[in-house]
C-alpha cells in the first residue's frame, strides 16, 4: 500500500514538473521570438496607422483588426504568435488588415481616447481587439478582457475569433 501511494505521489510530482518545464519553455520561446522585434509601434502612430489600415481594407475588401497592447505584455506577444500560426495567418491575410495600437511602453498609460472610440475598456486588460469594417464602422470590440489571459487560453480561440468576424460576402 505504501509503495502505491509513493508511486502515485512521485508520478504526480513528475507530471507537475513536466508541465512546469513545458510552460517555461513556451514562455522562453515566446520571449525569444519577440524579444528583438517590436510588435507595437510608437504610441503617437495609432491614429495614422488606423487610417492607413482602413484605406488598405477598403481597397482590398477586408476588415481591420485593431490590436491594443504593448511590447511589455506577455499575453500580447502570445496573441501575436497565435495570429502568425499558419491556419490563422491565412485567415488574416484573406480577411483582415491588422493594426497594432501601443497602449504604453511600461503599462497601460496611452491611447485611451483611441480605445474608447472603439469600445475597448483598457482597464479590463490587454490584448484587446476591435474589428472594424473597411469604412471604419465598429463591428465588434472585446469589452470583457477576452484575450487578456492569452497565455492560459486554447490557441484555437484565436482561430474561432478570426472565423467569426471574417467578412465572407
Amino acid at each position: 500500500m505504501k509503495n502505491t501511494w509513493t508511486f502515485r505521489a512521485n508520478h504526480a510530482v513528475t507530471r507537475f514538473m513536466l508541465r512546469l518545464t513545458l510552460m517555461a519553455l513556451f514562455f522562453a520561446f515566446a520571449a525569444s521570438v519577440s524579444a528583438g522585434e517590436r510588435i507595437y509601434p510608437d504610441i503617437s502612430q495609432a491614429k495614422a496607422d488606423i487610417a492607413t489600415a482602413l484605406k488598405e481594407a477598403a481597397a482590398t475588401k477586408r476588415r481591420v483588426i485593431v490590436d491594443f497592447g504593448g511590447d511589455w505584455c506577455a499575453d500580447c506577444k502570445i496573441l501575436d504568435i497565435n495570429l502568425r500560426r499558419p491556419e490563422n495567418a491565412q485567415l488574416v491575410q484573406k480577411y483582415y488588415v491588422v493594426v497594432h495600437v501601443n497602449v504604453g511602453d511600461r503599462g497601460i498609460t496611452d491611447n485611451d481616447d483611441v480605445a474608447e472610440r472603439y469600445g475597448i475598456p483598457l482597464k479590463k486588460g490587454v490584448p484587446a481587439l476591435a474589428v472594424l469594417d473597411s469604412d471604419g464602422r465598429l463591428i465588434y470590440s472585446q469589452k470583457q478582457g477576452e484575450f487578456e489571459s492569452m497565455r492560459s487560453m486554447d490557441p484555437h480561440a484565436v482561430t474561432a475569433f478570426l472565423r467569426k468576424w471574417a467578412r465572407t460576402a
